[in-house]
């Protein structure tokens, strides 16, 4: 069987993107910080060739023996790695926010975080395979099959949302689990409760944090004039938040896409990450590219990213094996969830998360865990029916 070499093109053309863009956008950054000029630009382009060699390297391995070994070692040695680093020195560990999210290496830093989210989808995707089937059931039964699920995944807020005081990726970790179970063959009824669960989670994670609450208030405070212009006057006056944060980020982020226009400005011509947009080449980085290369542009790149999800998602339903058919769906999910939540988020439709736009954010740790991910869909890829 052949590998579906249309997954591969489509992320190894993301990446170029992403290398494309990490010489434009950081020039501030570069400035700023006193960089080599070509700073993020060479990482850059060192961890997008080293992630397409991973990409086409796993595919060339057999899914019956190696994928059991990649995925619970990633999923092992991740958790563990969460779990041991705050207990970590300072020269260990990279802080952010106050939180340690970075294992400091050689030469580089690595998040655990981001090869556990691929660690995690491949060990729900081998247990659901084990434990739910399609047969009816009561809904107390399915409850207790997926109460062990709910402990485990306690556990993984506390290592993500708690200790690293992440919850954008507990938030895509929890959508991927509901989304999962569904199509294990869990019910509707049960799939609706996940939801209602996930949504009560998150609100208890917001409400405890002070940060996460000013950062709900300054995402009202973008879009509540729109809202509350079209709810009766007194409704209107109860829901006002007055005197809210600055959305400075949200309002520079709106106004680069707003710059970029149709055609954009042209290639390293943005304005906007002079300074305006902080984390430009990270979880701003499809309002910079809006601003170069315009609406057509992130027009082309979301063809790209959703090219990519019909072609995993295509292998997913092509595998008989339930492991590979619940592997595939979930990378795929992963990376639909990321994308959605920053564009979302870019754009003032939901707050901020701090999550990374597959294959374009500058970062080497989500590069490398997703072309490890992808490397294994495209090791089932060889194994899927052509039906």
């Amino acid at each position: 069987m052949q590998v579906d070499k249309w997954v591969f093109y489509a992320c190894v053309a993301l990446i170029t993107i992403g290398i494309i863009f990490s010489l434009s956008l950081p020039v501030f950054t570069v400035l700023f910080f006193n960089y080599e000029p070509y700073h993020f630009f060479y990482r850059q382009l060192a961890v997008g060739v080293l992630g397409i060699f991973i990409m086409w390297g796993l595919s060339q391995l057999n899914p019956d023996k190696s994928l059991v070994l990649i995925g619970f070692g990633l999923f092992i040695l991740c958790a563990l790695a969460m779990g041991v680093m705050h207990a970590l020195p300072s020269s260990m560990v990279t802080d952010a926010g106050g939180a340690k999210r970075w294992i400091r290496l050689p030469g580089f830093s690595l998040a655990p975080v981001e090869f556990f989210k691929i660690g995690f989808v491949y060990f729900l995707a081998w247990s659901f395979a084990r434990k739910i089937d399609d047969s009816k059931k009561s809904l107390k039964e399915e409850f207790n099959l997926i109460l062990p699920y709910l402990f485990l995944f306690l556990i993984v807020v506390y290592l993500i949302a708690v200790l690293q005081n992440d919850l954008g990726q507990v938030i895509v970790l929890a959508l991927t689990l509901v989304m999962m179970a569904l199509f294990a063959g869990t019910s509707l009824r049960l799939f609706g409760i996940g939801l209602f669960g996930a949504g009560m989670l998150a609100t208890i994670a917001i409400v405890t944090s002070e940060h996460r609450i000013l950062r709900i208030k300054s995402w009202w405070g973008t879009i509540q004039n729109i809202v509350l212009s079209i709810l009766p006057e007194n409704m209107a006056n109860a829901l006002r938040v007055a005197d809210v944060p600055e959305p400075y980020q949200i309002s520079h982020s709106l106004n680069a896409i707003k710059h970029g226009g149709f055609f954009g400005e042209g290639l390293g011509a943005g304005v906007f990450k002079l300074g305006f947009l902080s984390e430009v080449h990270t979880d701003f980085v499809l309002a910079g590219i809006a601003e170069e290369i315009g609406v057509l542009g992130i027009f082309g790149i979301t063809s790209i990213i959703v090219f990519l999800l019909y072609r995993i998602f295509k292998i997913s339903s092509r595998s008989e094996n339930k492991v590979y058919h619940l592997f595939s769906l979930g990378i795929g999910l992963l990376i639909s969830f990321s994308f959605l939540m920053n564009s979302y988020g870019i754009t003032s439709i939901t707050p901020i998360k701090g999550i990374a736009v597959p294959f374009l954010s500058y970062g080497g740790s989500s590069i490398l865990a997703l072309c490890v991910g992808i490397g294994m869909v495209l090791m089932i890829s060889k194994k899927a029916s052509s039906k």
